[in-house]
């Protein structure tokens, strides 16, 4: 039995010592400062001294990680920074490449391309706001006229229409995107990569309407859906947890979804129950990184959405808890209030939410600069 007992011992260690190598080497290496007067720290905590300051487009290496917070190297400072202000420069350089090519395709039309998504609305409009006229499937192929702003003037068959361009892959060079008017701060979600989790799913419906028998799950799916559209179209780039029905993936799939991908945000969408007749909106938050995020998507729900704004508040949720990156759970109404759940259900009333929700990511990544 002692032999045994040392045997397993062995085994144990064999197999976790190189998990944690691992760890540490997917994060060190080569960063480009994504921030404006980004505050260096002598700990890894946001009430640690400030030791030095860095410069949008600096370089650094990033020597370990601990929750959240890079150890890094200057060369003029070395110290601790929010991970989430730093871009690794092999994506930095990327960026730039892409652009160059989206810019040097600016004549090159009638290209051809392949649908991404597990389905695609093709609509009258370059826009959300614009009937559905038909719909696409993943790997349908379609012939891109042009492009604008996010969306993507397409052809397939006998329907003209226009698509989402996040959801479309080129199969040449991407077409250049022309120039236009969108809703307010709609800037600074450009290349922003946002995880969109549509609450419960599968076996688990979440609330049940006490009037209507509204399912949860699938109103949370469908504001989901149009707030992928919505961010897509402001040119950010959008994750969704899942994009089925049928589909739950674990809370911490969510949350591993979220991480592995270094998500600039993760808004997990809800609808609230209450024994009460409370009625109204709520973002909640877990730790100071989710806080600002929380409030700024807090302050355009109260935009006359058509329901109140109950503000913010803590959340001890495992989606935001275990989550490093910065992150909101928003109820956007109360299944159990009739007044809500009438209301919650209308494609308006999304709409009006899914545009608050985007300005509120805008405006928080326009005042998130100098926040560290």
């Amino acid at each position: 039995m002692r032999k045994t007992y040392w045997v397993a011992a062995i085994l144990c260690i064999v197999l976790i010592v190189p998990t944690f190598r691992i760890a540490e080497a997917s994060v060190a290496g080569a960063y480009i400062v994504n921030a404006d007067n980004l505050n260096v720290r002598s700990e890894p905590s946001k009430s640690a001294d400030v030791i030095g300051k860095l410069n949008r487009g600096e370089q650094v290496e990033v020597t370990k990680e601990s929750y959240g917070w890079y150890r890094i190297d200057a060369g003029s400072v070395e110290g601790w920074v929010a991970g989430y202000y730093l871009k690794k420069a092999s994506e930095a350089k990327s960026g730039k490449a892409s652009t160059a090519a989206i810019q040097k395709a600016n004549h090159n039309l009638e290209q051809q391309g392949t649908v991404t998504a597990d389905s695609l609305r093709v609509r009258e409009g370059p826009g959300t706001s614009h009937p559905v006229i038909a719909g696409l499937k993943q790997g349908d192929k379609l012939t891109v006229l042009k492009a604008d702003n996010g969306w993507l003037n397409i052809r397939v068959g006998g329907t003209t229409g226009w698509v989402s361009q996040a959801y479309v892959e080129m199969d040449g060079a991407a077409p250049a995107v022309q120039t236009a008017s969108v809703s307010r701060s709609s800037g600074k979600l450009q290349g922003k990569l946002i995880v969109i989790d549509p609450g419960h799913g599968g076996d688990d419906p979440g609330m049940i309407g006490t009037t209507l028998e509204t399912i949860e799950k699938e109103l949370n799916l469908k504001t989901a859906k149009l707030l992928r559209d919505e961010l897509a179209a402001r040119g950010a780039k959008v994750i969704m947890t899942r994009t089925k029905d049928g589909s739950n993936p674990k809370l911490s799939e969510r949350v591993d979804i979220s991480e592995r991908n270094a998500a600039d945000a993760f808004i997990s969408i809800h609808y609230n129950s209450s024994q009460k007749n409370t009625s109204g909106t709520l973002a909640f938050y877990y730790a100071d990184k989710d806080e600002l995020l929380a409030r700024a998507i807090a302050r355009r729900l109260s935009d006359g959405i058509g329901l109140k704004n109950n503000g913010v508040s803590f959340g001890n949720y495992h989606v935001l808890r275990e989550n490093d990156r910065p992150a909101a759970l928003l109820e956007l109404g109360f299944l159990s209030n009739a007044k809500d759940e009438k209301m919650v259900r209308t494609e308006q009333y999304q709409r009006n939410a899914v545009v608050a929700i985007a300005n509120g990511l805008a405006d928080y990544f326009a005042g998130s600069a100098s926040r560290v």
